[in-house]
């Protein structure tokens, strides 16, 4: 059974209560493709990363047999980057930067060997990226959706149609 991830791979930098670190592997396509490999092969995962892109990550990935074919290292830009602050009651936290990158011109598209995925992780992305993701794949039998605050603000009527085109939806509060 293989699983089609899509999303963000990243950069964090993370500040609590009870430490700091300034740069830690994040993003949702990260997350999901390494938790799905405890339970299934191949995750393949289709994102893009940029020129400051560790080694040591990228060896994370392939250590737990994730298929890079769709993770496009793009050589003009840095990685995606996130930064927050988390609060005492660590489910608030507050986006002290955001730096898009070379995601921020992310073309999803699917290798031929992607295209005949079951299975579709749609991390968050901009609701129109997972159509287009959706639209390249022959005849998924299950997708996930992951969405966030921004794309219900700013891009409802597409989010609409992605959720209608999807088995499972997941918005964090």
């Amino acid at each position: 059974m293989s699983v089609l991830v899509v999303g963000s791979v990243a950069y964090d930098g993370i500040e609590t209560p009870f430490g700091q670190v300034d740069r830690v592997p994040g993003g949702s396509a990260s997350y999901i493709s390494l938790s799905a490999s405890y339970f299934t092969d191949p995750v393949r995962l289709l994102g893009v990363v940029g020129n400051d892109f560790e080694d040591k990550d990228m060896q994370t990935f392939k250590d737990h047999n994730i298929d890079l074919e769709g993770l496009e290292v793009d050589e003009s830009g840095k990685t995606f980057f996130w930064k927050g602050k988390y609060k005492y009651d660590l489910n608030e936290r507050d986006t002290l930067d955001t730096q898009l990158n070379v995601f921020e011109n992310f073309d999803p598209r699917l290798p031929d060997s992607y295209t005949d995925s079951k299975y579709i992780a749609l991390g968050n992305l901009d609701p129109g990226q997972q159509m287009e993701v959706l639209d390249q794949v022959d005849d998924p039998e299950y997708v996930v959706l992951d969405t966030m605050n921004l794309w219900i603000e700013n891009t409802l009527d597409n989010l609409k149609k992605a959720i209608g085109r999807t088995n499972m939806l997941i918005i964090n509060d």
